[in-house]
């Protein structure tokens, strides 16, 4: 299989739209960091405030299950797939092409 450059994929892909497809719903937050339920560990509580994300850097961070990173490792790790199928999925549903290695 080839390989992916993921970095390109971060820079097509935001926080925002990859909170947006995992249906992430915010108890609260500002217009830059928000916080909610954790989408990783999969938190039930609708006042659960242990995941946070901050949408200008793109950065996310469960301050519970220690599940930390980029947009690109949220949806990884939410959707439980390997890194390389997750950039292919995340392509595909934001409808942007797959920036393969080697291509232009």
């Amino acid at each position: 299989m080839p390989g992916v450059r993921f970095q390109e994929v971060r820079s097509r892909v935001s926080m925002a739209q990859v909170l947006a497809l995992l249906r992430f719903a915010p108890c609260d937050g500002s217009e830059h960091q928000i916080r909610g339920p954790c989408l990783v560990h999969g938190s039930t509580s609708a006042r659960s405030r242990c995941f946070s994300a901050n949408l200008q850097k793109n950065v996310y961070r469960c301050f519970r299950c220690g599940s930390a990173g980029n947009q690109l490792d949220l949806y990884a790790a939410a959707t439980h797939q390997g890194l390389v199928a997750a950039a292919i999925d995340l392509c595909e549903r934001i409808g942007c092409d797959v920036p393969w290695l080697g291509s232009n």
